[in-house]
């Protein structure tokens, strides 16, 4: 079986789940909702983004869990958005931070860097 794109899942740890629910759902127009605890884990709480399982893109979810902080980790989740110039629009008004302003990748579309919240680097992008 080839699988072109092997991302299934991700997960953003936050601090203040209920902050950072706010923030995603503003700044991508969407509706998170609540997942199950999975079990032996009664210290995690869990927002997911909208998801298909079998659908196109990765799934994912806010998460909060005992010993896991958030902040600026090393990997970088990236949204799909039709102009990411939209979102960015709305990031700092939910007191999240611009990093890097939309820019070029060229043949490859535009970008957008910010901080959450919660200080997690996202990314957005989108082909124009």
């Amino acid at each position: 079986m080839k699988i072109s794109n092997p991302v299934v899942w991700f997960e953003i740890y936050v601090n203040d789940l209920q902050r950072a629910k706010k923030f995603y759902e503003t700044v991508f127009k969407t509706e998170l909702s609540e997942l199950p605890t999975p079990e032996g884990n009664g210290s995690m709480e869990m927002q997911s983004f909208p998801m298909e399982m079998n659908g196109e893109g990765a799934a994912g979810a806010l998460v909060k869990m005992e010993g896991f902080k958030a902040g600026g980790g090393g990997t970088i989740v990236y949204f799909r958005s039709d102009d990411c110039s939209d979102e960015e629009s709305r990031i700092e008004k939910v007191g999240g931070k611009i990093f890097q302003s939309k820019q070029s990748l060229g043949e490859y579309g535009f970008m957008v860097l910010a901080s959450d919240t919660e200080g997690n680097m996202f990314g957005i992008h989108s082909e124009k």
